[in-house]
């Protein structure tokens, strides 16, 4: 049940650091030869947990064992995430290790194991070095505090390939008291639509049932990590948590803690894309105009995930008819004879195939550094909005050398 309430949101400074009753820590393990490799995150009270994971068939062992703590327990009250190893492909041993982590944590806090999340990122294939792990749980937990300094470290030690430690927060109102919005994430490669690179950790401090959290969460989802693409992969290990104290189902939501959820949201999503591995320009497709909303969506991510649209960004080459094709790849059931594209906000492509820019003009609006894409489907009134970037030179770069 949805309540009334002022939608009005602010936008805070901190990340997960600005929720009241979160603590956090990012420290250097030794699974990374010397940046910060592993983060904690413990919540003062219980929290209901819920989760959307990768939809890749191969899932790495944190996300089998969180997912047994997520059965096993009604209330979760920690996260390990280690950054370096992706514990995934590694057998009966990776789940093992993922349990000893969570039994370390859980030992060190005074907490039942399946109350502790845990979660990898990094290489695939190789073992986690989980006697590292527990040696950094033990300066995580000395270090645990609130606020942006804490949440920037771990916000940085889940960082792989990222050049910047991503987080967002927004405050709201309701029945005259505020509260908050805050999480981290890392993501900047092996990123698609449907959940992948990419690990997400949201927290408030408005108390809600699992049910209504889950829902909150698939929301958004829907609309923000779902719909953003930097290379088309997906990883093993991809998933984003959310955690809310404690409250019985038939509580009311507001809409104003909707509203800051999906702000949050989106906006680590976005901040993966403008940090996309090689990446030198954000792409903006709205398709719009759409039978239904699922048709937009399929369309606006088979765009954002097409590699000559991504290269042809690049080059800042106006060739639409890459994006019409990726368009019609979808099979998403458009009208070849009723489309229109726009560049960011002018007629590109009229009905009936006729250019309106020449191309001069439509190499201009490529230039920018933020490029906006709108496709026009004359089918009727629903919309989707999916956010992509370019495809660099230094993504071969970066890629051919991610483990050597």
């Amino acid at each position: 049940m949805i309540a009334s309430s002022s939608l009005e949101l602010i936008a805070l400074r901190g990340g997960l650091g600005a929720v009241p009753g979160v603590r956090l820590a990012g420290v250097h393990a030794g699974i990374k030869p010397r940046k910060r490799d592993l983060a904690l995150i413990v919540f003062d009270t219980p929290q209901s947990c819920a989760s959307v994971v990768t939809t890749n068939e191969i899932k790495a062992a944190p996300l089998l064992v969180s997912a047994a703590h997520l059965r096993e327990s009604p209330t979760m009250r920690a996260v390990v995430c280690n950054s370096g190893c992706a514990n995934a492909c590694t057998g009966e041993r990776g789940e093992h290790d993922a349990r000893a982590t969570a039994r370390q944590a859980a030992t060190l806090l005074d907490f039942s194991p399946a109350q502790v999340i845990v979660a990898s990122t990094g290489v695939i294939g190789i073992a986690l070095a989980v006697d590292r792990v527990q040696r950094g749980l033990e300066r995580a937990v000395a270090q645990l505090d609130s606020g942006a300094k804490a949440a920037f470290d771990a916000a940085e030690a889940i960082m792989t390939t990222d050049r910047v430690p991503k987080l967002a927060a927004y405050a709201f109102y309701h029945q005259d008291r505020k509260y908050v919005v805050g999480g981290i994430a890392k993501g900047s490669g092996m990123i698609a639509p449907n959940m992948a690179t990419m690990l997400a950790f949201i927290a408030t401090d408005f108390p809600l049932s699992t049910a209504a959290l889950a829902h909150a969460l698939g929301a958004a989802n829907d609309d923000s990590f779902n719909m953003i693409s930097v290379d088309g992969d997906m990883s093993t290990n991809d998933a984003v948590y959310a955690f809310a104290p404690t409250r019985p189902d038939r509580a009311e939501v507001p809409a104003a803690f909707e509203g800051a959820f999906n702000a949050v949201a989106l906006d680590l999503a976005k901040a993966m894309v403008a940090d996309g591995e090689g990446a030198t320009k954000r792409l903006e497709v709205r398709v719009t105009q759409a039978r239904d909303v699922e048709q937009a969506r399929s369309i606006a991510r088979a765009i954002i995930n097409s590699n000559l649209v991504k290269t042809a960004l690049y080059g800042e080459d106006p060739n639409w008819g890459r994006i019409i094709a990726a368009a019609g790849a979808a099979r998403a059931q458009l009208d070849p004879q009723r489309w229109s594209l726009f560049a960011n906000g002018k007629p590109w492509v009229g009905v009936g195939g006729i250019e309106l820019l020449s191309e001069a003009e439509a190499h201009r609006e490529l230039e920018p550094e933020t490029v906006l894409v709108e496709l026009r489907l004359g089918l009727g009134q629903a919309r989707a909005t999916g956010w992509g970037c370019d495809l660099s030179r230094d993504y071969v770069r970066i890629n051919a050398n991610y483990r050597t």
